[in-house]
């Protein structure tokens, strides 16, 4: 999905989620190439023009998620929970260590031993970057969410500083394990049910707009 619908579908769901027309959303999808840079993101940690991301076919949109700059592309999981914390805990440390945890168990599932290392936020295996993680709040609803690289071709991130660290980045393929975003998709949907302790309910194979992994409904 188009990383610009994409934003759109998350507003318009976040607004829904405030006005409590809907349960709690999980959108599980791919991007084309993109560049994204947070709120308090530093362009610098962009290494590349315009031209040059043009001709590699990169898109660039500056975003008003935390975190950073980072890439998203084929073969990479990326996440938006849109969760009222008002409903688990009024707590965003408590969320971001959550979504870190899903992605741990996911990675385990994988044989991949995911972790964390102090003072940063994201999933890392030994020492390298496996998953970014960039949140939005507003009245307590989230919105953005994380990017787990699977099969992600590593050398897009040549152009980007990731996250503002100098630290190398992985993918579970890098690390042996050949598995699609689809079915990763499908166990992370289930560890987010658990640590959440939610049900999900229906994951399609991709959303009415448009190309997703899946949009399950949380209750």
């Amino acid at each position: 999905m188009d990383y610009g619908k994409a934003l759109e579908l998350q507003q318009q769901l976040a607004g829904e989620r405030k006005q409590g027309l809907i349960p709690d959303q999980l959108l599980l999808l791919e991007h084309p190439h993109v560049i994204t840079l947070g709120r308090n993101g530093h362009l610098e940690n962009l290494l590349a023009d315009d031209q040059v991301l043009g001709r590699a076919g990169i898109a660039f949109f500056p975003t008003d998620r935390g975190g950073d700059i980072t890439y998203h592309g084929p073969g990479q999981l990326v996440g938006y929970p849109i969760v009222d914390l008002r409903e688990w805990k009024r707590d965003v440390g408590a969320y971001v260590r959550a979504v870190e945890q899903v992605i741990i168990d996911t990675l385990a599932d994988y044989g991949i031993a995911g972790g964390r290392i102090a003072g940063l936020t994201g999933v890392w295996v030994e020492g390298r970057k496996i998953a970014a993680i960039g949140v939005h709040i507003s009245r307590w609803v989230t919105s953005h969410g994380f990017a787990l690289n699977v099969a992600t071709d590593l050398s897009y991130f040549q152009y980007i500083v990731p996250c503002g660290l100098t630290r190398p980045v992985t993918s579970m393929a890098q690390l042996g394990v050949h598995a699609t975003v689809e079915e990763v998709s499908r166990s992370l949907a289930g560890h987010f049910g658990r640590v959440f302790d939610c049900e999900i309910v229906g994951i399609p194979d991709c959303v009415g707009v448009g190309g997703g992994v899946g949009n399950g409904e949380l209750t």
